[in-house]
């Protein structure tokens, strides 16, 4: 056999997906075999949570009056501006230590949570007085914007509390998570520096509400286990209701 067939392009991409895994070994010793998730890392983008929370201001603006917080734009209006802060002192990654920023960060996701928590309670009280809309298919937007909005929110929460939130995980001065996601346990499935971001708790809380219980990613604090709990009480109540409730105006 020439050289050139020892060579050749199927040999060299065959080989390199052979040797992809030892790579990575190779990289994380280089890391001091520490994981990117216990170590000492560069600050998280703000991209991802900035659409989040726009995505859920947005979901609060159109609702029904009747579910809807009145007036209608006030706390939206506060959320919208705590954000437009947020932002403006961090445009591109959440790398501020500072106990104001984190004050204001904690009070959006609070504002958020009790906008939708009001708006879920009369949602859930029209359903149980079969005052809720005869159109099925206003009352399904309606239970979904306000599902879609409590995942968003709980997301926000675990991001916010894991290890102390973004800016601690990134300075690693927590060694003990609070959730366990599938990476930490098998670190060969994942390259040496991956590290949770938003996306991670987006789908931690989405499959949660979801499933309503935890699905691959394990809770490990109290607190980790007593939120998710009430995510999916949450999840498991509204959903119930409005799909009762359409199937009845359905027949």
């Amino acid at each position: 056999m020439s050289r050139s067939d020892e060579d050749s392009p199927e040999r060299s991409s065959r080989r390199d997906r052979v040797l992809a895994p030892w790579r990575n070994v190779v990289s994380a010793v280089e890391h001091g075999v520490t994981p990117a998730w216990r170590r000492g890392t560069s600050r998280e983008s703000r991209i991802a949570v900035t659409i989040a929370i726009t995505i859920a201001i947005g979901f609060m603006l159109t609702l029904p009056a009747r579910v809807a917080n009145h007036p209608k734009f006030l706390l939206p209006g506060i959320a919208a501006l705590l954000l437009i802060g947020l932002i403006v002192t961090n445009p591109k990654r959440v790398d501020r230590p500072s106990l104001i920023l984190r004050a204001a960060s904690l009070v959006l996701i609070a504002v958020l949570s009790l906008a939708n928590a009001a708006s879920a309670v009369r949602l859930v009280l029209d359903l149980l007085r079969g005052q809720a809309p005869n159109d099925p298919a206003v009352l399904f937007l309606t239970g979904a914007s306000i599902w879609i909005t409590n995942v968003i929110v709980f997301a926000l929460w675990y991001w916010e509390f894991d290890r102390g939130g973004p800016i601690a995980r990134s300075l690693a001065t927590d060694p003990y998570p609070d959730f366990l996601f599938p990476q930490m346990t098998s670190p060969l499935l994942a390259p040496p520096d991956w590290e949770p971001m938003f996306v991670d708790y987006f789908y931690l809380s989405f499959t949660n509400a979801a499933a309503f219980s935890p699905t691959d990613v394990m809770p490990l604090s109290r607190w980790a286990k007593l939120t998710m709990l009430a995510q999916s009480a949450i999840s498991l109540v509204t959903i119930a209701l409005v799909i009762a409730r359409s199937v009845n105006i359905l027949k």
